[in-house]
């Protein structure tokens, strides 16, 4: 399939254009999703010249399913990506592309804020695993760092044993790289260290990928060199059903990785953490995507109205 209007035909696969320019496998999965609703859509519609006009009437007819604005705006982030890796490779003309580009996102109304543990129930996420086994220790050992540094879930799949340091008397995950390549070192408590040292023991690890498969029934480390994404989704679905968080929205959606990474950052402020130094440990390049992370609890007995300084005496 091509997608010139104008240029010369070319035999290069749109998609693959797309997936070669991005590095992240959680990225290069929503994309390749992405376009592939998009290109089939456009398909069936009798593959149209693509312009502006034709990728706004997708953006209608995704919203007009009950898709979110969250959903929306990610795949015409995909279709954005795909126009302009398709003019650079002579299958787009330069003005479809650009104007395609134009194209607005969905503006959201309001902002999910996601969902997060209790310190009990964090707790009890962290208690949950059976450490009587290989898998229990390589579980608990997982749920700990999530719960314990807030890392991404494509962040602790990467993890290895040369990024766990001693820094200044503590122990760091150090020169961490994350989101948007930006590299930061993360402190990591002893509790979560003493998780990672009984997982790494009972396996006989010592170098590469901190987090590998175990066989079926846990008996031993497999081969595989790291733990794919689904399998830590999975397996904090799974404790987070057996501590009976199962259902954490209203919604129904499952406790997932994220979740842990929202608890850290939800915890350490209720603990009296300063949010700047919350925001160093995530990752985040905004201190205002840290306070989304952390939410507003409305407080009953310190609210704004006590502090205005005002009365019915005067003076």
């Amino acid at each position: 399939m091509t997608l010139v209007t104008q240029a010369p035909a070319s035999s290069l696969d749109p998609i693959q254009l797309v997936l070669d320019s991005v590095t992240s496998p959680l990225t290069k999965a929503a994309y390749r999703t992405a376009l592939t609703g998009f290109l089939g859509w456009w398909t069936e519609q009798g593959s149209p010249p693509l312009s502006k006009a034709v990728v706004q009437r997708y953006v209608t007819v995704l919203v007009a399913d009950g898709r979110s604005s969250a959903s929306v705006n990610q795949r015409l982030s995909a279709i954005r990506k795909l126009v302009r890796e398709a003019a650079d490779n002579g299958q787009l003309g330069i003005f479809e592309a650009e104007s395609i580009a134009r194209v607005k996102g969905i503006k959201k109304q309001g902002q999910r804020t996601g969902a997060w543990l209790s310190r009990t129930q964090a707790q009890e996420l962290l208690l949950a695993p059976d450490v009587s086994t290989l898998r229990g220790l390589r579980d608990r050992a997982l749920l700990a760092v999530l719960l314990g540094c807030g890392l991404r879930r494509s962040e602790l799949v990467n993890l290895t044993f040369e990024h766990v340091q001693q820094r200044e008397g503590r122990w760091v995950v150090l020169d961490l790289t994350g989101k948007h390549g930006r590299t930061r070192t993360v402190p990591m408590p002893g509790w979560c260290k003493a998780a990672v040292d009984a997982w790494i023991t009972a396996a006989g690890l010592s170098t590469g990928h901190l987090f590998r498969p175990t066989a079926p029934r846990g008996s031993k480390v497999l081969a595989r060199s790291s733990l794919s994404h689904e399998a830590v989704a999975l397996i904090v679905r799974k404790y987070g059903t057996q501590v009976g968080r199962s259902n954490l929205t209203p919604e129904g959606v499952s406790l997932a990785p994220h979740d842990l990474r929202r608890t850290f950052a939800k915890l350490a402020h209720k603990g009296g953490a300063p949010i700047d130094q919350i925001q160093l440990s995530l990752g985040h390049a905004s201190i205002q995507t840290t306070e989304v992370y952390l939410g507003v609890d409305q407080n009953l007995e310190n609210a704004p109205c006590d502090v205005l300084g005002l009365s019915l005496k005067g003076g």
